[in-house]
């Protein structure tokens, strides 16, 4: 021991360190697997939860006539049906500890405030309107139905559709370059895909934009009738009333919608002119 005890006399002069007093250095804890995202949960009371009462949700895919839809519903002395809303992409981030534990003492998951926060978003927008029937029409929301629904258990929806090759076209139409049809074809059906789940699993009203444009009293009675309002035949001159501008990415901005006025569809496809990945939807559509 005696050599041990000279060098560490000797780092103890140079270093200040004696090797005998050098403990191990402890192995770094093990990498942790990312907390599980939370399940969203309905309102434990949606009365005393809930501002909005029966919200009305139009789930369609992009290009289906909604912007049409929604000032056409807006001109409705009752109904405030605004532009997009996209308050699904509203998100809560809880950024400290002391306020991540003040939420859970209150109860509150992250995704409950963020209910919270939609619900006051769009409740906002039904005050400031001096109306009492809510309607968000953003395509998006079909990806989100279930969510909606968690959320607002007294939801109603809307199911407007429109004929998938349409759809398809109009989408590529809108941009032929960036947007090429195969393109098109796979990105409006997943919109078509998640709507026919949502028909499937919640009570609604069909709209068919064809029936829209070619019959706008008979088809509006029976939303009217659905959303248990008068008919008002102003809503069919929706040029009369103010819907706030036509902005591109909360809505439809082009010329058509800028008439004020309801305009007959395209011409329907013939069965032989049917994207191949579009004939099921079709079908189960009821447009072959």
């Amino acid at each position: 021991m005696a050599w041990k005890n000279k060098v560490n006399a000797a780092l103890e002069g140079i270093t200040g360190y004696n090797i005998t007093r050098v403990k191990a250095v402890p192995e770094p804890p093990a990498p942790q697997p990312p907390p599980r995202p939370e399940a969203p949960r309905p309102p434990a009371d949606p009365r005393a939860d809930r501002l909005l009462r029966a919200p009305v949700f139009v789930l369609s895919p992009v290009r289906s006539g909604s912007t049409l839809f929604r000032v056409i519903l807006n001109s409705h002395s009752r109904i405030h049906a605004p532009h997009e809303m996209h308050v699904r992409r509203l998100a809560v981030t809880l950024t400290t500890d002391p306020v991540r534990q003040a939420m859970e003492a209150l109860g509150h998951s992250t995704t409950d405030i963020e209910h919270i926060l939609w619900d006051r978003m769009l409740h906002r927008e039904l005050v400031r309107s001096g109306k009492d029937i809510l309607v968000d029409k953003t395509p998006s929301n079909v990806f989100a139905h279930r969510r909606i629904v968690t959320c607002w258990p007294d939801a109603r929806f809307v199911y407007l559709m429109r004929h998938p090759a349409s759809i398809a076209e109009s989408w590529h139409e809108a941009d032929p370059v960036a947007r090429p049809m195969p393109e098109a074809i796979r990105h409006t059906y997943q919109y078509m895909r998640d709507l026919q789940e949502a028909r499937g699993l919640y009570d609604g009203i069909d709209v068919r934009y064809e029936a829209l444009v070619d019959d706008p009293e008979g088809e509006l009675r029976r939303v009217c009738a659905y959303l248990g309002v008068e008919f008002e035949p102003a809503m069919i001159r929706y040029g009369d009333h103010d819907h706030g501008a036509f902005v591109k990415g909360i809505g439809d901005w082009r010329d058509k919608i800028r008439t004020g006025q309801i305009q007959r569809g395209r011409p329907l496809p013939g069965a032989d002119e049917i994207p191949e990945g579009l004939l099921e939807i079709t079908k189960a559509w009821g447009y072959l």
